[in-house]
């Protein structure tokens, strides 16, 4: 590294396309010096060299690029070049936006400076040069010399009139009438916004904490059908990359906060801000005898200087969106929403929300009903309020969330449900495999053109790779479990009662590969140990130490000279209850998490004990009150850890816990009405530790009290 001094640096994804034309990503650590951008493989120590660099002086640009979908992934793409060298740039991207602006923010601050030298020396501009290695004999990745998008020229020059921070893409399609661009406009010339308000808008009503208005027209040209253009104004407690996000979801979470949405799918991405889309509308005004209404339109978004988002949309034929068929298509004149940053109060940001929408819903009949009309554009109008409530709802926000991604609308053009399953699992399992390979590319490559194969041979490439590693983890000859046995039958038939069955690994969510980078978790998958029993005990006492027992699972285990791992999970009361289970493999695998953890010291283990326990059947005071947040046991309850010559018992004392033992004593009065999931497991903390992998996982059904019985326990040996 350089001696400048370091403005900002951090994780940032590193996003291009190769000779070949295959896009990859790759996370990579950006570091930005007051005269240099530079990012490597892993964070910087001593003298190490960067992969690439890019000399940052007044000539410099932030080219925004907006959204792209890439390799299951949404991501905020930012381009940084030098005007005189368009060629040479660096490309960059973030998952949340909040981070990419940041990034934006710091980068043009640096080029600023240099622009105020440039000044200060009478236009005469002395170029900075690192002579260090700079490229260590690479040269620049053939995305930055071959981008997808030529680099606009400079802003000063052909956009006289557009500040350089705002954020345009290549501008809103023709067919896109810019409301808010009109309304700034006549506002500037009028310095009270209010009056433009009441000149060209009538307030219509006020619902749900919402001001409800609408257009006002000299001439009513509109056909009966189509409904005047309304708009819905509130305030949101939340900033607007917050919002914004959320506006542009088209997932699950949609569902959330805007009452109108019932699918919605991407049908054609052409820039970074524009994209067209497929949307399936939930309107309530006599469903049985309403056909349903879908539309398909194109988005454009761009972010202004002062930090608010404009959302326009408007109704767009496309080749791959014909009418499906149940649906009667729809015709947006003009919509989208305007998202303005307001002054914090209390501490907490504040954002006003408007919302327009000006829309034909067609069909025959129905179309010349006004209540029909207005039901449903209220309806529409009224996720605004949702919005204000589900971030009312919503306590902390620390972690900013990702982009979401929206399903493309090839994988759900079969109408039939079976077919639409199928395409739904295709999907998912795309994704997984892209993943995959995203993360294969980010561990194993040393450059950024190292990969020029197509990505579904990379995926498949990794799949098999994870395979063999997979079955290499694995012990190689298989336990055999009739040896063992507990006082507390297996029973897989998912309705039995009082009885227990392995769950399924994958219903959990622990750390990927790169969670250091981004905090992705990913599905557990196969345990590390198999359980072979599973022991329900009790007495007027604390059973501790019940390994020791003549003829359990742990016992047989050593004689076997296998290794086994014993949980104990003691329930205090007038009855002292113990749950037992026991893991057992062939061998522990030398210098691996697990072994570390079976053989170090106390405070080792509390730190990485980890417990996700998960409520899928029982009341929901109950569901509510277990959760299913990973809960590192030895620091949130008392553990005594026995480690014998084959096996380590792990004996947790749930009632050491003022809180645990609160849940609990709900828990055991309904717990024949319960199933529980138990998923076992030791922390990862590091990238060499990482991904995490379940120690086991087990499901317990309608559990009977009266079903335990009283150990056969042997005193324990004097010290």
């Amino acid at each position: 590294m350089s001696n400048s001094k370091v403005v900002y640096e951090g994780w940032m994804v590193r996003y291009g396309r190769r000779k070949i034309g295959r896009s990859f990503i790759h996370m990579r650590y950006f570091v930005l010096e007051s005269r240099l951008l530079a990012y490597y493989k892993r964070k910087p120590q001593d003298n190490v060299v960067p992969i690439k660099t890019l000399v940052i002086d007044g000539n410099c640009r932030v080219e925004d690029r907006g959204l792209k979908t890439q390799h299951g992934h949404m991501v905020y793409v930012l381009s940084i070049y030098n005007k005189k060298e368009k060629y040479h740039r660096i490309t960059m991207a973030a998952f949340n936006i909040q981070e990419a602006l940041i990034w934006k923010e710091k980068i043009e601050s640096v080029i600023d400076q240099h622009q105020e030298s440039l000044v200060a020396n009478g236009n005469k501009y002395v170029s900075f040069e690192y002579k260090s290695g700079m490229d260590s004999g690479r040269n620049a990745s053939s995305s930055d010399q071959e981008s997808q998008y030529s680099a606009a020229e400079d802003e000063e020059d052909s956009r006289p009139s557009l500040m350089r921070r705002t954020t345009i893409g290549n501008g809103p399609p023709e067919s896109i009438l810019d409301w808010t661009q009109e309304s700034s406009t006549l506002a500037s010339q009028n310095t009270n916004n209010q009056a433009f308000s009441r000149k060209h808008w009538r307030l219509l009503q006020c619902q749900n904490g919402l001001r409800i208005f609408e257009e006002l027209l000299e001439v009513d040209f509109l056909p009966k059908s189509c409904s005047r253009a309304m708009k819905a104004v509130g305030v949101v407690e939340a900033s607007c990359e917050e919002i914004f996000e959320l506006v542009m979801s088209m997932d699950g979470t949609r569902s959330e906060w805007d009452c109108s949405f019932q699918d919605g799918s991407l049908v054609e991405e052409v820039d970074g801000h524009t994209a067209i889309l497929y949307h399936r509308l939930q309107l309530d005004w006599f469903p049985t005898f309403v056909w349903p209404r879908d539309l398909c339109y194109v988005r454009y978004w761009r972010r202004n200087d002062d930090g608010s988002y404009v959302v326009l949309f408007c109704s767009r034929e496309h080749e791959n969106c014909g009418p499906q068929p149940g649906y009667v298509r729809a015709h947006i004149e003009s919509g989208g929403f305007n998202i303005s940053p307001l002054k914090p109060r209390n501490g907490r940001p504040r954002t006003q929300v408007q919302h327009l929408m000006q829309i034909d819903l067609k069909g025959w009949g129905v179309g010349y009903v006004s209540s029909f009309q207005q039901h449903c554009l209220l309806q529409m109008l009224n996720s605004v309020a949702g919005l204000r409530e589900y971030f009312a709802q919503t306590d902390e926000r620390i972690a900013p969330p990702r982009i979401p991604v929206m399903v493309n609308m090839a994988s759900r053009s079969v109408p039939t449900k079976k077919s639409q399953k199928i395409n739904l699992t295709s999907v998912h399992n795309r994704s997984q495999s892209l993943d995959n390979a995203a993360k294969m590319m980010d561990e194993y490559s040393d450059e950024d053109e190292d990969f020029q194969i197509p990505d579904e041979e990379v995926a498949y490439a990794i799949e098999q790779e994870t395979k063999r590693t997979a079955f290499e983890e694995e012990p190689v000859v298989e336990i055999d479990l009739s040896l063992f046995s507990g006082n507390l039958r297996r029973d897989d038939n998912e309705n039995s009662r009082d009885c227990w069955r392995i769950s399924d690994g994958n219903n959990f969510k622990l750390r990927s590969k790169r969670f250091c980078y981004d905090k992705s978790k990913m599905p557990g998958g196969k345990p590390l140990m198999d359980l072979v029993a599973v022991d329900w005990f009790k007495d007027t006492k604390r059973m501790d130490h019940v390994a020791r027992r003549p003829g359990c699972a742990a016992q047989v285990a050593s004689q076997k000279g296998h290794f086994c791992l014993v949980f104990n999970l003691q329930v205090p009361g007038s009855t002292n209850y113990s749950m037992v289970f026991y893991f057992v493999t062939k061998e522990l695998a030398e210098g691996s998490l697990l072994q570390r953890f079976v053989d170090g010291d106390d405070e080792f283990r509390n730190s990485r004990m980890k417990l996700i326990p998960s409520v899928p059947k029982g009341s929901w005071i109950v569901r509510q009150s277990v959760g299913s947040t990973p809960c590192l046991l030895g620091k949130a309850v008392d553990c005594n850890y026995i480690r014998g010559a084959n096996y380590l018992e792990v004996d947790v004392d749930i009632g050491s816990s003022t809180v645990a033992n609160g849940v609990l004593g709900l828990v055991v009065g309904v717990i024949t009405s319960l199933v529980v999931d138990m998923a076992f497991l030791v922390q990862a903390n590091t990238t060499d530790e990482l991904p995490e992998r379940l120690i086991g996982a087990v499901r317990v059904s309608h559990l009977e009290l009266k079903s335990a019985i009283v150990p056969k326990l042997e005193p324990d040996p004097e010290p």
